[in-house]
């Protein structure tokens, strides 16, 4: 009898092994036909940690049935008190079935530590819902964690977009508050931060975070580093960034992110020449470019005024690695040819190209045919804007100036009209003014 139960149990160790790997490696689907092959042919207990391996399966490929399923068996083998089976189960329910569903088997667990709370905070957080996030953080009968204060600084970052940086403020006060109750940050609470100050160009805390990473061993990460050389890179930093990525090439090899983020901060502060040099010796370096990657060189081309060059790695892209151009390299190729005044050829791109032009794309255009007077296209530019982001007030100011410097009145006043119709107000020194005469 002992034989037989030490044999099962070396079998089901085997096969958690093997579950974890397939799981670990995104190979969801094998994961799930080996649970079951172990819930159906062995004679021993199952073991709880397989039920949380199972249900992430579940969750990646969006299986509600047998993730319901699997909650069944919890059930019946007693193990909805393990902490981590009821963590899996809220983000299996939460991810494939809804939030309040998760938040009513949130209520139903019979005993919640921070593994469970974090997950139902985190759900609320990921779903943009950071008030009822932000209720649960305030009812917690047990002591937050960093992980805790992590989930509640990434939702708040969701909201954190270029022309709305509030969300960037408030991640950064959740983190102070987190420092004032003694927890320390982690790897996930500094790369957060760091995506505040992109979003805020804050040097003094990139700095304080930066310090701090060095001070407790999380400065070697590979993805923090990037995140560093970018985020010096926006403050201006070029300096440091440059230092960082160097201390990079002397502990690892650099991957595709670091150079990315390397030429993205030599981009972004106009040091085009010299994000164009790096370019090349990352391709030196035997480190293939991605997607991102050419956006930064694309983006460099257009700060520099390189048409030429833009069109050359805009084929290289496709011809030499493979990558297919999304709507964002298509509307920096845009912008690089509408600032060379090379509108004709801009707008036969924005006709030609296979995705849906962007208001990026239809932006750029528009605001190269004002800066030289090509009403025609202009035109054209500013009527697909008004129909893509009718209430967007720039557009209608961009337009009536070029209607308005053409000596085209009528169709100035008209625009006017519109968005007097519409209740849109111009921002100030945004206006065109009618000349009569």
């Amino acid at each position: 009898m002992a034989s037989s139960y030490s044999s099962n149990y070396l079998r089901l160790l085997s096969y958690t092994k093997t579950l974890t790997s397939h799981v670990n490696n995104g190979r969801h689907h094998e994961a799930l036909s080996l649970f079951h092959h172990i819930h159906s042919s062995l004679s021993l207990s199952l073991d709880p940690f397989i039920f949380p391996l199972a249900l992430k399966s579940c969750s990646s490929l969006n299986s509600p049935y047998l993730g319901i399923s699997i909650h069944a068996l919890t059930y019946k083998h007693s193990f909805l008190t393990n902490p981590y089976v009821a963590s899996a189960l809220l983000i299996m329910y939460g991810k494939c079935i809804s939030i309040p569903s998760a938040r009513k088997l949130f209520d139903e667990i019979p005993q919640r530590n921070e593994v469970v709370w974090n997950s139902m905070i985190s759900l609320y957080a990921a779903s943009k819902n950071i008030s009822a996030a932000l209720e649960l953080f305030g009812v917690m009968d047990v002591k937050p964690s960093a992980s805790s204060f992590n989930s509640i600084m990434a939702g708040f970052l969701l909201d954190c977009v270029e022309d709305d940086i509030d969300g960037c403020y408030k991640a950064i006060d959740f983190y102070r508050q987190m420092l004032k109750m003694g927890l320390s940050p982690n790897l996930i609470t500094v790369l957060a931060l760091l995506k505040a100050c992109l979003g805020l160009a804050e040097l003094s805390l990139i700095k304080e975070i930066h310090g701090y990473s060095i001070r407790n061993g999380i400065d070697p990460n590979m993805q923090f580093r990037s995140g560093l050389v970018e985020a010096y890179g926006r403050c201006g930093d070029l300096k440091t960034a440059d230092e960082v990525f160097q201390q990079m090439k002397e502990d690892d090899v650099p991957d595709v992110v670091a150079w990315s983020s390397l030429i993205s901060a030599h981009a972004l502060q106009g040091d085009a020449r010299n994000a164009l040099k790096i370019f090349e010796r990352m391709e030196m370096a035997n480190v293939k470019p991605d997607k991102i990657t050419f956006l930064a060189v694309l983006k460099a081309c257009s700060h520099a005024g390189l048409p030429d060059e833009a069109r050359m790695y805009f084929s290289r892209m496709h011809n030499q690695y493979g990558l297919e151009a999304g709507s964002d390299h298509y509307a920096c190729l845009v912008d690089v040819l509408s600032r060379a005044g090379r509108l004709h050829e801009a707008y036969d791109l924005i006709r030609q190209m296979p995705v849906k032009a962007s208001v990026k794309a239809w932006g750029a255009l528009l605001a190269a045919c004002r800066s030289y007077g090509e009403v025609e296209l202009g035109e054209i530019a500013g009527r697909a804007l008004l129909e893509m982001e009718p209430e967007n007030p720039a557009n209608y100011v961009i337009l009536g100036r070029l209607y308005t410097s053409a000596g085209r009145r009528r169709e100035a006043e008209e625009l006017r009209r519109e968005m007097k119709e519409r209740g849109l107000k111009v921002s100030p020194g945004s206006s065109w003014t009618m000349h009569q005469n």
